[in-house]
């Protein structure tokens, strides 16, 4: 009797157990511990506002984990694009900028209006994203920024960082353009917003920022943005390493002065495939300091063409190498492959390789001018930034000035130039112009259209002066 008393005690007692840790449970909070905190130190929640966005609830407390997703929106962005976000997108920043692989979200469906400012490092931690999804547009009047800066979004000194998402970024460069405002809109939404701040375009500051810009950073991904109507050049990289830019879009009227597209300079080992670019200058314009460029699969059009330079300005030393650009469309343009440089400048540019590009209706396809100017009037100098080793595979389509010019230094003349399946007819309203060489040298690989004969076999004879070319 008493060993039965015993396990019926022992029974009930295992039941209590039970039920009490189901209670516990039930009431338990799920999730990750360790949520995100915001820069004071609490925990990030949200909740839906009034036009069912995501806003920081300042009060509540969290009931579940938040990734490593710090969205602007949390941080007070309105979104309106009228009200001034930056605070917004600098506090969001500085605390994804403590967290190895965070992403700054820029959530669809609002316009953020966005002063100059820094996403910088060293200190950073690597792989941050930042997730563009909604607009961006720069601030039109004088105040935002003073004498004027060279940048607007200004990304410096990351390892790991990206740019991804089918977002806009919107320089809203026609304050800066010397012309009408409504010229160049993209939509209403743009005039209205302008009209509302009050503007006068006059009174804007003489230097034009880029819109988008990566300094001193390796390892940086662009890809499905869209870039439109900056100020001055759309996306520029300097002195970066290891650079991949794909499936982006960018835009400006053909009018809009010096608004290159892609601009890069003492950067190495970059591609950039797969992307639309329309613009007022060069579509992408490679500069001293780089190696290891390869793009294919670009659209270029309007715009001034694919540029290598100009290089040596001012007598300075310029070094290129390994460049190839293939398998790309040029429409609708001044030039088509170019490489420019200025007289009285040192080094070299050697390694290009331009291959498989359809031309239409280009004024230049194909275009060396040693004698750069830029619409300055320029001295007659004996030393050059010295070409060699350019190689032009299956050129073909219409142009509308001059097929081919090959206007090379006579102190520093082309060499190891090659021409080969190169097919270039005058369009209905072409000067018809046969191409043009001078000091250039190299070899015709296949018959050409029109026929190339004033390009010199071998290569220069005469000694260049010491001054000239110059090793990198």
């Amino acid at each position: 009797m008493k060993n039965l008393t015993f396990l019926v005690l022992i029974l009930l007692l295992s039941e209590n157990s039970i039920n009490a840790n189901a209670k516990n449970h039930k009431h338990r909070k799920q999730g990750k511990a360790g949520p995100p905190t915001a820069s004071k130190g609490r925990p990030l929640v949200y909740k839906n506002d009034d036009n069912g966005g995501d806003v920081l609830d300042a009060n509540a407390t969290p009931s579940v984990t938040i990734s490593n997703t710090f969205s602007v929106r949390s941080y007070g962005a309105k979104g309106d694009g009228v009200a001034d976000d930056t605070s917004a997108f600098e506090k969001a920043w500085a605390d994804a900028c403590k967290v190895q692989g965070s992403t700054v979200l820029i959530p669809s469906g609002f316009v953020f209006l966005v002063k100059p400012m820094a996403f910088s490092g060293p200190n950073c931690q690597s792989n941050i994203v930042f997730q563009l999804d909604g607009k961006i547009i720069a601030p039109t009047n004088f105040g935002a920024w003073g004498k004027g800066l060279l940048q607007w979004l200004d990304f410096s000194k990351l390892k790991g960082i990206a740019i991804k998402g089918q977002g806009v970024i919107d320089g809203r460069g026609s304050v800066w353009w010397n012309d009408k405002t409504t010229t160049y809109q993209t939509d209403q939404e743009d005039a209205s917003d302008l009209q509302g701040e009050g503007e006068d375009k006059a009174g804007m500051p003489s230097t034009k920022p880029t819109a988008l810009r990566f300094y001193g950073s390796t390892d940086v991904t662009v890809t499905g943005i869209t870039i439109q109507n900056s100020p001055q050049t759309h996306l520029k990289f300097d002195d970066c390493v290891g650079v991949q830019v794909s499936g982006i879009s960018i835009s400006s009227p053909a009018n809009s002065p010096n608004t290159d597209g892609i601009h890069l300079q003492n950067s190495q080992d970059v591609i950039i495939h797969t992307t639309n670019l329309a613009c007022g200058d060069d579509c992408i314009s490679i500069q001293t300091g780089c190696n290891g460029i390869y793009v294919h699969n670009v659209n270029c059009g309007p715009g001034h063409g694919i540029s290598i330079g100009g290089l040596g300005k001012d007598g300075t030393k310029a070094c290129v190498s390994n460049i190839t650009v293939r398998d790309s469309t040029i429409k609708n343009t001044m030039n088509g492959v170019r490489i420019k440089t200025w007289q009285g400048g040192s080094g070299s540019v050697q390694g290009v390789m331009f291959s498989n590009i359809q031309v239409s209706e280009v004024e230049n396809p194909i275009l060396i001018d040693q004698y750069y100017c830029d619409g300055h009037r320029c001295a007659n100098k004996t030393s050059n930034v010295a070409i060699s080793s350019v190689s032009y595979q299956s050129i073909k389509g219409t142009y509308v000035t001059n097929p081919i010019r090959l206007a090379c230094s006579e102190s520093t003349p082309c060499s190891g130039i090659t021409l080969s399946t190169i097919i270039l007819h005058p369009s209905l309203n072409a000067k018809n112009d046969s191409p043009f060489c001078w000091e250039a040298f190299g070899e015709i690989q296949t018959a050409t259209t029109p026929t190339v004969t004033c390009l010199r076999n071998g290569g220069p004879s005469h000694k260049q002066p010491s001054n000239s070319g110059g090793s990198c």
